[in-house]
């Protein structure tokens, strides 16, 4: 069963308070740069990408100047990231549909913005939310565990997760509650023995009652 309203609330003010400073791990200037880290990203860590953008956008970290490598000019850049053949593909013909037909300038609409190579509606939605500001929720596999672990969501979906989150919690939440169930996926709620005992989440945790309870049963027999 999916948590209510009040519970929900419990929840955001306890992960509010353990990761009060909770932001986005992408290094970016503009959001141009934001764009070409998010679509580098996929099945690549944060760390590994901002190594690769550490010494790609010293040079090319606009449209123009990325449109002028190619893909065959990029992959070397990029290499090391995982799926460098299709990224490459998809950031070159994006920088030259940004050229052309944007002025250069990253979209704000979602339309717009999932119209470009590359850009699915996570990538789509990280853009919203920390380019511009604009009220989204991303749902990558820390938020899609997160969710499912504290009962905020049973979607089989990003998608369906993504809805039952922005049913749950008012617009101005989202953004910064993202960050938050990014950092707790990623430090103690992991996929591989979650660190449940130095959770403050324990108590409203569906996961941790059900693994309390097979102890329990497991003592039992």
């Amino acid at each position: 069963m999916k948590a209510n309203f009040q519970k929900a609330k419990q929840i955001e003010k306890t992960i509010s308070a353990m990761y009060p400073n909770a932001g986005i791990q992408l290094n970016h200037t503009t959001p141009f740069e934001l764009l070409v880290a998010t679509i580098l990203s996929a099945q690549c860590t944060d760390k590994r990408v901002n190594e690769i953008t550490a010494r790609l956008f010293p040079k090319y970290n606009t449209p123009e100047k990325l449109a002028t490598l190619g893909e065959e000019g990029l992959i070397p850049l990029i290499r090391d990231c995982g799926l460098f053949n299709n990224k490459s593909k998809n950031i070159i013909q994006t920088s030259k549909i940004l050229v052309s037909e944007y002025n250069s300038q990253v979209p704000k609409t979602r339309e717009e913005l999932e119209n470009l190579p590359g850009v699915g509606r996570k990538t789509c939605n990280v853009i919203l939310a920390n380019a511009f500001d604009i009220p989204a929720f991303p749902v990558d596999t820390h938020v899609f565990r997160v969710a499912h672990r504290l009962a905020l969501s049973d979607g089989n979906t990003p998608e369906k997760v993504e809805e039952d989150l922005c049913n749950l919690f008012e617009p101005e939440k989202w953004i910064k509650l993202h960050h938050q169930m990014i950092i707790h996926g990623r430090t103690l709620c992991k996929a591989r023995k979650p660190l449940c005992t130095n959770c403050d989440l324990r108590d409203p945790c569906k996961y941790y009652l059900e693994q309390k309870e097979k102890k329990k049963l497991t003592k039992t027999y």
